[in-house]
């Protein structure tokens, strides 16, 4: 990503105006953006810098960033700074969904990076997903879902461990969910139910997408079955809601 600079030749804050400095800073650089000084994804400039730039405090800055955000022109990533939105991503819903082939067929390259990989006792939701009784061990896999090298989703998928005692080493040497449950005598899989619902995100969770505790995530909580309708993978999926859509296929 390129880092670009609001031009030198906005114009200069009204400070008798009436009118919040903070808010015609934000007009300032959303100018910027739209006459295409600053490119989706580039790093915009530090908060110290704007702040240099207007003569005003870091304060006054932050709030600036935070209209913007909340309006989409701009994404806030912490410990990163700020970036001119890009496109969303559309993530359609359907009966065969695999993250791979959604984000490549948007011309994205997908990756992934594994956040956890252990064997716990499923829950009471979980076990009623998987039609397993609660206690019983089940194998999740946590990772972060990444398009173009930019964090859009956290899965945990729960495999029933008595029916897939392999999948977790499987999935140590390879990533792949859909490679793994292949070995596993399971060649194809398909999208049973998805339950979609919205939340603010918790620390660990903005910090692993980089993003903003002030923006909400879409969560959604999938069931995927075999040929014969027995559950294999319960996942609850967490997207930036500002940087993936959730498009449902009928």
């Amino acid at each position: 990503m390129v880092e670009t600079s609001v031009t030198h030749a906005s114009p200069p804050l009204d400070r008798g105006a009436g009118i919040a400095l903070w808010r015609q800073i934000g007009a300032a650089v959303e100018a910027a953006i739209k006459a295409g000084e600053h490119a989706p994804g580039d790093r915009l400039p530090t908060e110290a810098d704007l702040a240099a730039r207007f003569r005003v405090n870091r304060h006054t800055i932050r709030r600036a960033m935070e209209e913007l955000e909340g309006r989409g022109m701009v994404r806030v990533e912490q410990g990163r700074g700020s970036f001119v939105a890009e496109d969303v991503l559309d993530y359609p819903l359907g009966p065969r969904t695999r993250f791979s082939e959604i984000i490549r067929a948007q011309n994205r390259e997908p990756a992934g990076r594994m956040l956890r990989l252990v064997e716990i006792p499923a829950d009471a939701r979980i076990a009623e997903l998987l039609e397993i009784r609660p206690g019983r061990l089940v194998i999740l896999a946590e990772r972060i879902a990444m398009a173009d090298g930019r964090a859009v989703a956290i899965g945990s998928h729960h495999f029933p461990a008595q029916r897939f005692p392999r999948i977790a080493s499987m999935l140590r040497e390879d990533p792949s969910i859909t490679r793994a449950l292949a070995e596993c005598g399971i060649p194809d899989y398909r999208r049973r139910v998805t339950r979609i619902t919205a939340r603010m995100p918790t620390a660990e969770e903005a910090e692993a997408l980089q993003q903003s505790r002030s923006r909400p995530l879409l969560v959604s909580e999938a069931v995927n079955v075999d040929t014969k309708g027995r559950p294999v993978d319960a996942t609850l999926t967490r997207y930036a809601a500002g940087r993936a859509q959730l498009v449902v296929e009928s």
